[in-house]
């Protein structure tokens, strides 16, 4: 998301973590920020082997290695017998990775593969710089803190948790290819009108059962309210769903496991329903959209619900919790896609919460750093 003119010279930067695309896609962010202002900079990612950013980094142009790391599993505690044996690995390998590549910084991003990585760099004395999405710390990233040199925050209030001299808040970084497009521009992608008001479900690319539960049990209401619905149901449950419903659906119901065009899709909506990850949280305020935020209870120190409660404290969602999703989601819904007044001011609110700059201002404290 650069908008500076100024170029930076080359530096040589490690960036590590991920686990979930809440934790990668900042990540890519970051990196595609440190390139764009220094286009001779060399960017090396850690990741965890078997984990989304093993795939989804060298789409995006970057080397990764693959650390044989997991985290702590406490509901079936016979898994964690080989961790001491993985921790060991991943520090001995983190060890020749920086040896190897020689960073002037490194980058945590939250999830366990960046806790090895910033160790080792911080036992080297080399700057390290923590990226925190969550409006409640990762675990790993509270361990990290102590020996950081920076912690770049996406929610005001967290001197709480780490030192308040590190902390810069920048708000969460996002893919710079996020943008919004007229309605027109984006039915027709879609295959649907401009002009009819617009639901957005997403429950990421697994899906959430608890949205599309709410969603089957009231498409008759759906459908009776003559608007459009966008859902994205997930790939574990969309077989079953079409089987279940597929009768049910209609011009009006686009239902898919997922959404390939996201930005024709948050463009479109006039209210999207989510679960409270950080990443969606940032790309919802920065195109400025009404939201229903429902927390997902699975997560871990319930941070979805921490989140959602800084949008709707502002009035820039609604919150509805996971258990009375089935009965209210849908309700709540359609009131307010009736609401133009309301939904605009929440528009509002949520476009006041964005940080459109947030990767340019990280870029800029780790050039700093290196400095």
């Amino acid at each position: 998301m650069s908008g500076a003119e100024k170029t930076y010279p080359p530096i040589k930067m490690i960036i590590s973590g991920g686990g979930t695309g809440g934790h990668l896609f900042p990540a890519i962010a970051i990196a595609q920020e440190i390139k764009a202002l220094s286009p001779q900079s060399e960017v090396l990612f850690v990741g965890a082997k078997g984990k989304i950013e093993m795939e989804k980094v060298p789409q995006y142009g970057f080397k990764i290695h693959g650390l044989w790391i997991s985290g702590f599993n406490r509901s079936q505690m016979w898994r964690n017998v080989s961790l001491p044996f993985k921790v060991l690995s991943s520090l001995v390998k983190s060890w020749v990775i920086i040896k190897r590549f020689k960073p002037q910084i490194a980058v945590g991003v939250g999830g366990y593969a960046s806790a090895a990585v910033l160790y080792v760099a911080g036992k080297k004395v080399i700057p390290t710089l923590l990226q925190e999405q969550n409006s409640y710390p990762g675990v790993t990233n509270k361990m990290l803190a102590a020996k950081a040199s920076k912690i770049c925050v996406a929610f005001p209030g967290m001197d709480k948790y780490f030192d308040k001299q590190k902390l810069i808040e920048t708000g969460n970084p996002i893919r710079s290819n996020i943008k919004k497009l007229s309605k027109t521009e984006a039915a027709a992608k879609l295959g649907l009108k401009a002009n009819v008001p617009t639901l957005l479900v997403v429950g990421g690319s697994l899906g959430a059962k608890t949205l599309n539960e709410a969603i089957k049990g009231s498409l008759e209401k759906i459908k009776e309210a003559e608007i459009q619905l966008i859902w994205q149901c997930g790939k574990i449950y969309v077989d079953r769903l079409k089987s279940e419903i597929g009768n049910a659906l209609n011009e009006r119901i686009m239902m898919t496991d997922f959404i390939a065009d996201m930005d024709a899709a948050y463009s479109l909506a006039d209210l999207v329903v989510s679960r409270s990850g950080a990443l969606s949280i940032s790309e919802i305020t920065f195109l400025g959209k009404a939201s229903i935020m429902v927390p997902s209870p699975n997560v871990a120190e319930d941070h979805q619900t921490k989140n959602a409660e800084v949008l709707a404290r502002n009035g820039a969602a609604l919150l509805v919790k996971d258990s009375e999703a089935e009965t209210e989601l849908v309700q709540q819904a359609l009131k307010l896609l009736t609401d133009k007044e309301k939904l605009m001011e929440m528009e509002s609110n949520a476009a006041a919460l964005a940080k459109p700059h947030a990767a340019h201002l990280i870029a800029t404290q780790i050039f700093e750093l290196v400095k």
